[in-house]
């Protein structure tokens, strides 16, 4: 996919971030790319309003010091694998200024085929918001059911926090990751 504009002459080229995955996750969480704060820390879903993290605790009956939010980004890493959920982007690479989806141009789509050939226990796929959710067409084709999930974005302020995770958690349901 490549996308052009007078943006993208003086917009920096970004590199997205490596999966966060082992062999027998049973669901992918796709984003569409990570965020400037995201990309500063190397971590997805660093912006503190991002209900990301929040929405996978409530999900799993993660409360206070148990609470992925409360811990080092490295310790939920393994909670999150051990629940069997995959993370990982759309883009692999783009040009934006700043964290909106909007601004993305001339995106270059990570291979997810071939992440699919490594994963044989995935069930499902779910897209993390609209600009994610707009290459369902190329994850519906690798024969998977393909999930619309509301953003965990501070910008998606039009859905609570209880709205997002009633329908995030009706997917882990049927993906068999919920708690």
């Amino acid at each position: 996919m490549v996308c052009t504009s007078s943006r993208t002459a003086s917009s920096p080229r970004l590199q997205g971030l490596a999966p966060i995955w082992r062999a027998d996750a049973k669901l992918l969480i796709l984003g569409s790319f990570p965020s400037v704060a995201s990309l500063a820390s190397q971590q997805y879903y660093a912006h503190p309003r991002n209900h990301f993290w929040p929405l996978l605790s409530a999900i799993w009956g993660l409360h206070g010091a148990a609470a992925l939010s409360s811990l080092p980004y490295a310790d939920r890493l393994p909670i999150v694998q051990a629940h069997g959920v995959a993370i990982w982007d759309v883009y692999a690479g783009c040009q934006r200024e700043g964290s909106l989806d909007s601004a993305i141009e001339a995106a270059e789509l990570n291979d997810l085929p071939r992440w699919m050939a490594r994963s044989p226990h995935l069930r499902a796929i779910a897209h993390n918001g609209g600009e994610s959710a707009r290459h369902m067409k190329i994850t519906r084709a690798l024969g998977l059911p393909v999930f619309k999930l509301p953003s965990t974005s501070p910008a998606n302020a039009s859905w609570s926090f209880e709205r997002k995770l009633q329908a995030w958690r009706e997917v882990f349901i049927q993906a068999g990751v919920a708690s």
